[in-house]
C-alpha cells in the first residue's frame, strides 16, 4: 500500500465539512492537513478537485448467503458490488448461509469461505436462536459484531424464531458482554391476527398482511427487555412509523436502544407498487408515502439512527412477478445505498454530513468499530469513497455487481455517482483499481 495524499475542497471531517488533505500511510490516516498546505515534491498526491471525499460506508445489514446459498449471492459480488457503492465495510447477517451463523464453528466456516475473496472488509453477526444460548459466549469470543434474532419465521429452517423466553435467557449474557441484539421486530400474535389473502399477486394483500401493530408490538416488549435487563438493543429494518412515539420515550429514559431503517423505505411508497410487482416484497413492507414522510422525520430528529440496505438478493426464480406470498422477501440494493439515500436526502433538505452520520458512523459504532471506521480522523482506516453529489444516472441493472440484477430500482434516476472507493488506503473501485487477477484488498474484522 503505498503512502499518499488525497485531497478535496470538499472534505467530509468530523467537524463538518472543508478543504482538507489526508495524509495515508501503512493503510491509516496519519494526519489531516489543511488543503493548501505545501507538500514534499515525492509526495504521491491524489487531488480529487470539488469531488466529496468522505468516510467509506458502513452496511451493518447484508445477506451474503455463501456457504451453502452462494447461488444467491457470495462474498465475491457482494463485496465488489459494495466497493462500487462506497461502503468499505460490511457486517454480514448470520441467516440464509448453510450452516448458520449459530456457533463458534459455524462462523469458522463461514470465515473460512470469505478468506482472501473480500474485496472491502467483512465483518459478521452471530445468530440468536433457541437452543444455542450456550454458545453465545464462545462466538463472543470469537469477534463477532454482536448478534441478530427473529421474532417470527425468518424464511429459512435453519435460522429458527425466538421467543420473550429465549430473550430473557440471550439478553443477560449479551448484556454481559457489552454486545448487542439486533432485532427483526414482528410481533407474531400480531400477524396470527390477520386473515389470509384472498388475492395473493395484490400488493395491498400483502402489505395487510404486515400490519404496523406488529412492529408496535413486538418494539413494546422489547423495549421492556431492555429496560429490564440493560442489554444494548437495536432495531432492525424499522418500517411502521407508529413505533417511533414508543422509540422516542425509549431512548428519552436513557436506554441503550438504537434503530436503522432501509434506502427502500425512504425512496419507494405503497402507491406506486402495482399488483403482482414482487421486486418490491419484503417484510416489514413499504408503506405509504405519509409513513415514508415520517421515517425521514426521525431520522432529522435522531430517533432512527442510521440506514442499512438489508440487501437480501435470491435467484430470479424464487421472486417471479405474480404472488407476492410465495416470492422470496428480500430487496437488493447493496451497489446503491449512497445514491439512493442523497437522492431523497437532498430532496428533503439534508445535508452530506448527515448522510455520513446515517450511512458511516451510526453503522461503525454499533458494530463496535467506531475507533477505526465512520471516520476521516487520525490513526483511522484510510477507508474513503470518493463520489459526485451532482451527477445523475439511471439505474441499469444489467450493470450491478450483485449475482442477480433483479432490483426495485431499475430504471430509477439517481442523483450522487461514486468514482472512487478505497479500503484502508487500497483503491478497490475507480479508474486504476485493482483487476481481479490481484488479491482483494478486504480483511475479516473482529469485535475488539
Amino acid at each position: 500500500m503505498p503512502d499518499f495524499v488525497i485531497r478535496s475542497t470538499r472534505v467530509v471531517l468530523p467537524g463538518g465539512m472543508s478543504p482538507a488533505a489526508i495524509h495515508c500511510e501503512g493503510g491509516r490516516i496519519r494526519r489531516v492537513a489543511a488543503y493548501d498546505e505545501p507538500l514534499p515534491a515525492s509526495a504521491l498526491t491524489r487531488d480529487k478537485g470539488d469531488f466529496i471525499v468522505m468516510p467509506g460506508l458502513v452496511d451493518t445489514h447484508v445477506h451474503v448467503n455463501e456457504p451453502g446459498r452462494t447461488e444467491w449471492e457470495g462474498f465475491s459480488t457482494a463485496t465488489a458490488a459494495a466497493a462500487a457503492g462506497g461502503i468499505t465495510t460490511l457486517i454480514d447477517m448470520p441467516l440464509n448461509s448453510i450452516p448458520a451463523t449459530t456457533t463458534a464453528a459455524a462462523l469458522e466456516i463461514k470465515r473460512a469461505s470469505a478468506r482472501g475473496r473480500v474485496r472491502v472488509d467483512v465483518g459478521f453477526w452471530g445468530g440468536v436462536v433457541p437452543g444455542n444460548t450456550r454458545e453465545l459466549d464462545a462466538l463472543c469470543d470469537a469477534g463477532v459484531c454482536g448478534f441478530k434474532c427473529f421474532l417470527v419465521p425468518s424464511g429459512v429452517d435453519e435460522f429458527q424464531a425466538v421467543d420473550e423466553q429465549d430473550l430473557r435467557a440471550a439478553m443477560a449474557i449479551l448484556a454481559s458482554r457489552g454486545v448487542p441484539l439486533l432485532v427483526h421486530a414482528e410481533s407474531p400474535a400480531a400477524l396470527a391476527r390477520v386473515t389470509s389473502a384472498s388475492h395473493p399477486e395484490r400488493y395491498r394483500s400483502w402489505l395487510d398482511s404486515r400490519p404496523p401493530a406488529a412492529e408496535v408490538d413486538a418494539i413494546a416488549m422489547v423495549i421492556g427487555l431492555c429496560l429490564e435487563f440493560g442489554t444494548r438493543v437495536h432495531i432492525v429494518h424499522l418500517s411502521a412509523a407508529e413505533a417511533l412515539p414508543m422509540l422516542e420515550a425509549a431512548r428519552a429514559r436513557g436506554l441503550p436502544l438504537t434503530v436503522e431503517t432501509c434506502p427502500h423505505y425512504l425512496s419507494f411508497s405503497a402507491e406506486e407498487i402495482r399488483d403482482g410487482q414482487t421486486m418490491f416484497k419484503c417484510a416489514p413492507p413499504i408503506r405509504g408515502r405519509a409513513n415514508g414522510e415520517a421515517l425521514w422525520r426521525a431520522l432529522r430528529a435522531g430517533t432512527i439512527d442510521s440506514i442499512a440496505t438489508d440487501h437480501s438478493p435470491c435467484p430470479p426464480s424464487m421472486k417471479p412477478d405474480g404472488d407476492f406470498f410465495a416470492a422470496w422477501g428480500g430487496i437488493a440494493s447493496l451497489e446503491l445505498s449512497l445514491a439512493a439515500v442523497w437522492t431523497g436526502a437532498a430532496a428533503h433538505g439534508h445535508a452530506v454530513t448527515d448522510v455520513v452520520r446515517w450511512l458511516s458512523a451510526a453503522p461503525a459504532a454499533l458494530a463496535g468499530l467506531a475507533h477505526r471506521k465512520g471516520a476521516i480522523a487520525e490513526e483511522f482506516d484510510a477507508d474513503f469513497v470518493v463520489w459526485n453529489p451532482d451527477a445523475t444516472f439511471i439505474v441499469d441493472p444489467l450493470r450491478l455487481r450483485q449475482r442477480h440484477k433483479r432490483t426495485p430500482y431499475a430504471g430509477l434516476l439517481l442523483k450522487g455517482a461514486v468514482y472512487e472507493t478505497y479500503v484502508r488506503g487500497r483503491l478497490v473501485y475507480g479508474e486504476g483499481a485493482a483487476g481481479p487477477a490481484t488479491p482483494p484488498a478486504g480483511e475479516l474484522l473482529a469485535r475488539t
